[in-house]
């Protein structure tokens, strides 16, 4: 037997090249793996069949969350290696550089791949991705790789449509336009941004007027509505704006309304600082803008029935008020009012008072000023954030702060004292004060490109977090300067003016998010963190509050740029096609930004005012010696001399 075993070995290694022993091989192996098949029983067969079914499904499944997620570590290795922070992004089409409104900072000298998803082409010299290790960073799209019915420059979330390109005719004019966009005169430039506000003002006022008349807030998503107190707050906030921008279409529908339709005889609680800000504020704005007596009558009736608030044992506001009812109370879960919502009512009442030369409404807002200036509990200056209804002294405290709870009553000493007239001293002393204090205790550069920011103290501990709402610092510290207070307040302002715009443009929709965590540590490569519950943008007026002051003084057109950019990316990420625009929960995603379906009041009474008057040069134009403006954007007028 052996002998005709050797030929058959001998005959497979020269006839097949190997394939005949793999064939034969591979078929002996099949009918094995077969018979052994055929030997499990069927309750095994099945079983194995099972597992293989669910293997594959799960397989299916997790297929796009495995490649979105090897994608995403892809693109995290190149922005480490690319080791950068501030890096402009290569323009689409221009094959020189852009120059650069303000000096390079030293991470921007080198290159790396961006999206092209950040903004319009005319922005993306300013505008970089920039994410935190742990983000996963979205891939260039191709041109040609949409999905089927998608169109360019649309982002579609569930239940609406928004049009990325639907930006603004200045933007599309400057895009389309043969010419070189900085060979337009600086005067057809201011033209067509001013009417590029107007035109995202209407876009606004349509989602309103068709889905939220009469009401408090738009839900432009769901085409609704939500309401807070129920005086319609939107329309109220936003009449002073309209004035402004000469809608008198727009104005005289919310006249009428207001003449007909507005009651404050509503058995409903409302917050008395939000109701000042907004609906005094905006009604007494109004009345001096239009000189129309209707507003003045109708804010003279909310001034009066929020009065109950300060019937306390220490004078110091409680912060709900009934105002059908006559009766108000504190949170139910505390007695405490917050410090910046009982000294931010201060210039509303006071002009009320002298309207309607009824004192009242003067000594109740003064006397809680007294009060703040004589407590204990200050750190230089700097104030902590609740106060007690009953006993009038300062609780929790140890905690310091320029954000929320405790940022417009710097805000109003300085502006209490410019709307009388430069004379009250016992304010721009509190103020000089507070300022220093900032200095002293709150004021950090970080890591690596030194941006100034303003943190926070808890405790005597130092935490670098900024909040959106300290970036009315630089307007206001602008407007100090210019009101005759040292220099370096201004030096200052400019400072913090960087970093506020740099909160937008290291975001990777170019909108700042809410909250902000600055680095300080050596060899930090970014300066900016960004906590998942902190991404949010609400359309916040802030940062073009300050830029607005900031041109206006400086008359660095910059800060207009500046602000052109930060228009067209609410533009882009959050005007809803059928009217409104969204505030969202994720400026770290331009490719769903997530939306949150509310249009807050202060869109339209603050952000797109600001902007208007950013772009304008009329300096005429509510003149800032002869106006001051509430913290929700209302001109009130500077008292004129007595003397």
């Amino acid at each position: 037997m052996h002998p005709p075993y050797r030929q058959d070995y001998v005959s497979i290694s020269l006839t097949g090249q190997g394939s005949g022993g793999y064939n034969n091989s591979k078929q002996w192996r099949r009918q094995s793996c077969w018979r052994k098949w055929k030997q499990l029983s069927r309750l095994q067969r099945s079983l194995i069949l099972f597992i293989l079914l669910l293997l594959f499904i799960c397989g299916i499944a997790s297929y796009p969350t495995v490649t979105e997620h090897l994608r995403g570590l892809t693109d995290e290795e190149q922005d480490t290696d690319s080791n950068s922070v501030l890096k402009p992004v290569i323009p689409h089409v221009l094959p020189e550089p852009i120059k650069q409104d303000h000096p390079a900072l030293p991470e921007q000298l080198s290159q790396r791949k961006l999206s092209n998803r950040r903004g319009p082409p005319v922005l993306q010299n300013r505008l970089q991705r920039k994410g935190n290790t742990s983000d996963t960073v979205a891939e260039d799209k191709p041109a040609g790789d949409q999905k089927e019915g998608e169109e360019e420059g649309v982002i579609s979330w569930p239940g609406v449509v928004i049009d990325t390109e639907q930006a603004t005719e200045g933007t599309k004019e400057k895009e389309d336009s043969p010419a070189n966009p900085e060979a337009k005169s600086s005067k057809e430039s201011e033209v067509s941004r001013l009417e590029a506000v107007r035109e995202a003002f209407r876009h606004a006022w349509k989602g309103y007027k068709d889905f939220a008349w009469g009401h408090d807030e738009l839900r432009p998503i769901s085409k609704s509505y939500s309401e807070w107190f129920g005086l319609g707050l939107t329309l109220i906030d936003a009449l002073d704006t309209m004035w402004i921008l000469g809608l008198k279409e727009e104005f005289e529908e919310a006249k009428a309304w207001v003449a007909t339709e507005l009651t404050f005889n509503k058995n409903v609680d409302v917050n008395l600082f939000e109701s000042t800000i907004r609906i005094l504020g905006g009604l007494l704005s109004t009345y001096h803008l239009t000189g129309d007596s209707m507003f003045l009558d109708k804010a003279k009736e909310i001034g009066s029935r929020l009065m109950p608030a300060f019937n306390t044992p220490s004078k110091i506001p409680y912060s709900d008020v009934n105002i059908g009812k006559g009766t108000a109370h504190p949170p139910r879960w505390t007695s405490d009012s917050t410090v910046a919502e009982v000294t931010s009512i201060q210039l509303e009442f006071r002009e009320l008072s002298r309207l309607t030369q009824d004192p009242q409404y003067e000594a109740a807002v003064a006397e809680v000023m007294n009060q703040v200036h004589k407590l204990d509990g200050k750190l230089d200056g700097l104030v902590p954030m609740f106060i007690n209804t009953n006993n009038g002294q300062f609780t929790h405290q140890g905690i310091y702060t320029l954000g929320a709870r405790a940022d417009s009553y710097y805000e109003y000493l300085l502006k209490q004292w410019i709307q009388g007239g430069k004379k009250e001293n016992q304010l721009l002393e509190d103020y000089l004060q507070a300022i220093e204090g900032v200095k002293k205790n709150l004021l950090q550069t970080s890591s690596p490109n030194g941006l100034t920011f303003v943190g926070e103290v808890s405790h005597g501990q130092f935490s670098p977090k900024m909040d959106h709402l300290v970036c009315f610092l630089p307007g206001t510290l602008a407007l100090g300067a210019h009101s005759g207070l040292a220099a370096d307040h201004m030096d200052l302002a400019k400072q913090l003016m960087e970093t506020c715009y740099q909160m937008y443009v290291q975001m990777e929709t170019g909108l700042s998010p809410e909250i902000v965590h600055f680095n300080m540590h050596q060899g930090s490569t970014r300066d900016i963190d960004v906590k998942l519950a902190d991404r949010h943008n609400l359309l916040r007026p802030e940062t073009v509050e300050s830029l607005f002051y900031m041109y206006r003084f400086t008359k660095d057109h910059k800060y207009q740029d500046w602000g052109w950019e930060i228009l067209q990316n609410f533009n882009k990420y959050t005007k809803v096609s059928s009217g409104g625009y969204t505030s969202i929960n994720n400026v770290r995603d331009p490719e769903y930004p997530s939306p949150r379906d509310k249009m807050e009041s202060f869109f339209l009474g603050e952000t797109l005012k600001y902007l208007y008057l950013l772009f304008s040069d009329d300096t005429n134009l509510i003149s800032l010696d002869q106006y001051v403006f509430n913290t929700e954007a209302h001109p009130l007028p500077v008292w004129p001399s007595t003397a």
